[in-house]
């Protein structure tokens, strides 16, 4: 029985940048948009930046301390990020997951990168709570934070439109706390 490929964050390398074009400019209509704060994608259209030009401005950067690349078995498949709430060293910290191709989807992997990537941050940052921030029709990753270990702790009713409805704006949290105790919900 083959070995099933190992899913890492790690940082981006240049090899990663005809993927990440791919998905971040050159698909007309991705799926992943539909799902990811679809309202934010909705007023913008494809993208003008040729890999050529992506590669040009993305290529030998620096490793972002606040990104990884989501690998399965060495390959991109999507990325994580992490940003501070302000104030600066006041211990909140945002996560996004994103996971690009709908043939990865469903399969526990995006649960895997989010606990991968709470882990990471609670390590590497003075991080008191975490939070994720995602919408009412993604029920997807509102239950794989739940399989990670966050709690729903704000749900502000109707406050996204997209795709002529309205959504709830939901917030998970994770505690440092519970992090360190392996408590779960």
């Amino acid at each position: 029985m083959p070995i099933p490929p190992v899913l890492t964050l790690r940082d981006r390398h240049d090899d990663d940048l005809p993927t990440l074009w791919r998905w971040l400019h050159a698909e007309s209509d991705p799926e992943w948009k539909r799902w990811d704060a679809p309202y934010f994608h909705a007023a913008g259209g494809l993208s003008t930046l040729s890999l050529t030009d992506f590669t040009a401005r993305e290529g030998g950067r620096a490793p972002d301390p606040h990104g990884r690349i989501i690998a399965l078995g060495g390959a991109c498949i999507g990325q994580v990020t992490r940003h501070e709430e302000a104030p600066a060293g006041g211990g909140w910290w945002d996560l996004g997951v994103l996971i690009f191709d709908p043939r990865h989807w469903g399969g526990g992997l995006g649960t895997q990168a989010l606990q991968l990537w709470t882990d990471a941050t609670f390590v590497e940052t003075g991080a008191h709570v975490l939070t994720l921030t995602t919408w009412g029709g993604n029920e997807w990753m509102v239950r794989a934070a739940a399989r990670a270990g966050f709690r729903e702790c704000a749900r502000i009713p109707q406050a996204r439109a997209w795709a002529g409805q309205r959504w709830d704006s939901v917030k998970l949290a994770y505690l440092r706390t519970d992090w360190a105790t392996g408590a779960m919900p």
